[in-house]
């Protein structure tokens, strides 16, 4: 990169950081205008302007805030009152974005609900948030059945879109409502520190987590990515990720909200109908995560595919071997790459598109960023090193630590927690750089480069040791993805009988077009011995949550037990530098520690 690219580079950085300082000094959270307040203002300002986008309908903006006010009218009907909570949970669809308003126009908080998760998941983040009553849309009236009895106490349930046995149909009530505006009157305490969604953790590793998300959050959230993404007047952003998910339910539609733009709003994702509803609907940006990109990119050249007038995209996963490829073949003048946690207080954002990195703390800014800090960490303990001094010790350039954003009431660098104390003290590292100070742990693995550059890593807990060296699945899955036949890698480590640590293994997506002779062969050229995958699982699919977040924990308790899994399964063969299969008698073998590794 020559001087004049980088000052350019840092010239964009410095103004555009101006921007978001700003912004987050103005949503502190003492300050009262909170997300009800935004609708209603841009309901005033352009009531006719399009506001949502749904199968053949659109939605102005004063309609859209009706439908809120709507709502508000009928929960105070019902005694809710600033503070409750409600439990939704509905497909996405306006009705979605429409409730969750109504009750912001009243302060209480609605629990986000994972439309994916049935019986003892699905109660389970019921019953952690203790709603007053649950909102059901009809379409899952089947899902929501899987958890009958499960949910203790017992609450109300109000059915939207259709009359469900069992519940109450909340349709007749809501269009009896008077069209009075609910204002701030009505919430003369609420204040941007105050909870506006429960949004979960995808529970990756366990059972979902409620993470607190307040007004100040949100408010402040899609200021930045809205300044990020370049978005003006006018904008249409497609939104096709899960709104109980901040990606899609925050980033996604607050890029539209905070400069009164459209939300072309879709049910779910669809590869084979995400460039023509892009034509159809003049989208201007979108929002993306996880595999999206490569799912994307994987499937056959479409007819039209870069006909399109979209301006930049945001969101956060992109791997580094999809993204130029991406970018060139769908023709994306911008991509916004960032790093964040629904409740985390530690986020970048990579304005000028630099492939690969999260985000960017420039040299010369890194005084205003100190919030942020890599700390040495040890994989076999856990848990960040500490000097004689007991104090955490920052990373060196290019070296992985773990990331830690500094609590305090600053704007940006709150935590709010979780449903429960423990679980949020489980995220607060004290003593780190002077004895009483608090951090928050984000459990992953970053580094920053000599220029600022910061570039995910792993997951705490995916990084694993084999051979007396740390081995990032991360980087590991970047290098296997390249490799001819496969669609997807999805790298974790496995515990063998008789050894230390854990061995690298791969649930690779290819099928038959995996040349595993070659295969073999491209990982001895690319990876270091101990990097190497030992086991491979050839799986028709990755698993995924909803959020196209590879799920581990199952693949790890399987490992390589043919009584287990039912897919082929190949081991190492050193002797002959070759992937054999893995049967029964070998699997015997390896339990009783016959073989070495």
């Amino acid at each position: 990169m020559g001087f004049f690219d980088q000052l350019r580079r840092d010239i964009k950085y410095t103004l555009t950081g101006i921007k978001l300082t700003r912004r987050l000094a103005r949503e502190g959270p003492d300050n009262p205008r909170t997300v009800a307040d935004l609708i209603d203002e841009w309901a005033q300002k352009q009531p006719d302007a399009e506001a949502i986008v749904f199968e053949g309908r659109s939605y102005t903006y004063a309609e859209y805030n009706a439908a809120g006010n709507r709502w508000a009218q009928w929960a105070r009907s019902r005694g809710l009152l600033q503070g409750d909570v409600v439990a939704l949970f509905m497909e996405d669809r306006p009705e979605f974005l429409f409730c969750w308003l109504g009750m912001a126009k009243l302060g209480v908080c609605t629990a986000l609900i994972n439309n994916k998760l049935r019986a003892d998941a699905l109660a389970h983040c019921i019953n952690i948030a203790k709603p007053k009553l649950i909102i059901l849309g009809a379409e899952l009236s089947q899902a929501f059945a899987t958890a009958d009895g499960l949910i203790k106490p017992a609450a109300p349930v109000w059915c939207e879109g259709g009359e469900v046995a069992g519940t109450k149909h909340v349709n007749p009530e809501l269009e009896a409502q008077p069209n009075d505006p609910v204002g701030p009157e009505v919430r003369p305490d609420l204040v941007g520190r105050d909870i506006l969604f429960y949004i979960y953790t995808s529970g990756t590793t366990g059972l979902p987590k409620a993470a607190k998300f307040t007004h100040t959050r949100f408010m402040s959230g899609i200021g930045a990515f809205s300044i990020g993404a370049g978005a003006k007047s006018g904008a249409r952003v497609y939104v096709c990720l899960p709104l109980y998910h901040s990606a899609g339910g925050v980033a996604a539609i607050g890029v539209a909200l905070f400069v009164g733009g459209t939300i072309i709003l879709k049910r779910r994702f669809s590869v084979s109908e995400f460039w023509s509803d892009c034509r159809t609907h003049r989208v201007t940006q979108f929002q993306y995560i996880g595999e999206l990109c490569r799912y994307l990119l994987n499937a056959p050249v479409q007819e039209g595919e870069t006909d399109h007038v979209i301006q930049s995209c945001v969101g956060n996963g992109l791997r580094p071997d999809v993204w130029e490829p991406f970018q060139k073949r769908f023709a994306i003048p911008h991509i916004v790459e960032f790093y964040a946690a629904t409740e985390g207080n530690a986020s970048m954002l990579n304005l000028d598109g630099y492939p690969g990195a999260v985000g960017r703390i420039p040299p010369f800014l890194k005084g205003t960023s100190s919030h942020l800090k890599l700390v040495k960490f040890d994989i076999e303990t856990a848990s960040p090193v500490r000097g004689d001094d007991g104090l955490c010790i920052e990373c060196d350039l290019d070296e992985p630590g773990e990331l830690l954003g500094q609590i305090s009431d600053e704007p940006g660098r709150t935590f709010e927690g979780y449903d429960t104390a423990e679980a949020t003290n489980a995220k607060i590292l004290r003593d780190v750089f002077a004895k009483g100070d608090a951090w928050f742990r984000t459990g992953d693995l970053l580094r920053k480069d000599k220029r600022g550059y910061m570039f995910f890593v792993d997951r705490i807990g995916d990084t694993f040791r084999w051979k007396g060296e740390n081995v990032s699945t991360a980087e590991v899955a970047e290098i296997l993805d390249v490799f001819p036949g496969i669609k997807e890698a999805n790298v974790y480590g496995v515990e063998v009988p008789g050894a230390d640590g854990r061995a690298g293994m791969a649930s690779l997506v290819g099928g038959e077009a995996i040349d595993l002779n070659a295969f073999a062969a491209f990982v001895a050229e690319k990876l270091p011995v101990y990097a190497r995958p030992l086991f491979l699982r050839l799986s028709p699919e990755i698993e995924t949550t909803a959020t196209f977040k590879h799920r581990k924990v199952d693949l790890v308790k399987d490992g390589f037990d043919p009584g287990k899994v039912h897919e082929p399964l190949y081991i190492f063969d050193k002797s002959a530098g070759v992937y054999v299969p893995l049967d029964e008698a070998m699997h015997e073998r390896l339990k009783s520690g016959a073989v070495k590794f």
